[in-house]
């Protein structure tokens, strides 16, 4: 086998056997960014060329511009959301970042209680919910260490663009590594073995809506409204700067006034918009909705 030069190497294009050019690649990029927000560094090209080349040959297409040319005119749109289960990464597992979750209990959900009457609706959104481990951890956060749960009519709702994910979500099954955080007394009251694995029982699965959603598109957004806390961890690192701004907007229009944002622990608001309020409880940073003033 011959030894090949460095440069070629580094262009994933020339190392496929379906071959994208630099410009194929910049296309390809603009089209996903305008379709959920997300752009691919120059550093993920062996990732997104891979998984085109798959979908491409599944279809039957001899090149990349035969397949561009079909996702483009891909009216149904079944196309472009098997690339975006693809291409849309979703690495989680059971009360990661605990140290929100517990925020979320000991501060912001007594804070959110005190503007409402018992048998209000307290409103909770996962956003994305990847394969369904932060909606369910939240669920058994609020049953667990909410003394004041069973007086409010608490929501959960968890969303994606990815519709696979979706599925495993609301299926809930799961193995040793998504419960690597999930000690036995947890594992006995909210789950059941199945097969080897774990899933979450019935009565917390129907208790969580879990749907499609794309954030990037406002008209989608906007059907959501009177949101209480939304997570929305470890996506809007992926977005430019632009993207991110709109997400952003998004989310404070689907917030009451007085909400509250969680962001991964990379994340911060203050450098993408001045919308919110930093707030300190516990151990971690969340963004607040300043209340309107009557």
């Amino acid at each position: 086998m011959a030894l090949k030069h460095p440069t070629e190497l580094a262009d994933p294009g020339k190392a496929a056997d379906f071959p994208i050019t630099v410009d194929e690649f910049i296309r390809f990029r603009d089209f996903f960014h305008q379709k959920i927000g997300i752009q691919f560094a120059e550093s993920k090209r062996y990732f997104v060329d891979k998984r085109i080349a798959e979908r491409a040959r599944i279809k039957g297409c001899e090149s990349f511009a035969d397949y561009f040319r079909m996702l483009r005119f891909d009216t149904s749109g079944g196309e472009t959301q098997q690339l975006i289960n693809l291409l849309t990464v979703n690495e989680t597992y059971f009360f990661r970042e605990n140290y929100q979750l517990e925020a979320l209990v000991q501060f912001v959900l007594p804070e959110i209680a005190a503007r409402k009457r018992p048998g209000d609706t307290i409103r909770i959104w996962s956003l994305p919910c990847s394969t369904g481990e932060e909606p369910y951890s939240i669920a058994i956060s609020v049953l667990e260490s909410w003394p004041e749960s069973d007086q409010y009519q608490v929501e959960i709702l968890g969303s994606d663009v990815d519709t696979r994910v979706l599925g495993s979500a609301q299926a809930g099954v799961y193995g040793e590594r998504s419960l690597q955080n999930v000690g036995p007394d947890l594992r006995t009251r909210y789950f059941r073995k199945l097969a080897g694995e774990h899933q979450i029982i019935s009565e917390l699965r129907e208790s969580i809506e879990f749907f499609q959603l794309n954030l990037s598109s406002k008209k989608e957004m906007s059907r959501y409204r009177n949101v209480d806390i939304i997570f929305c961890r470890n996506l809007l690192i992926y977005f430019d700067d632009v993207s991110r701004r709109e997400a952003v907007e998004s989310i404070f229009e689907s917030l009451t006034p007085g909400g509250f944002v969680f962001l991964g622990h990379s994340e911060s608001m203050s450098r993408m918009s001045s919308l919110f309020s930093p707030r300190r409880l516990g151990d971690c940073t969340v963004y607040q909705r300043p209340l309107e003033v009557r």
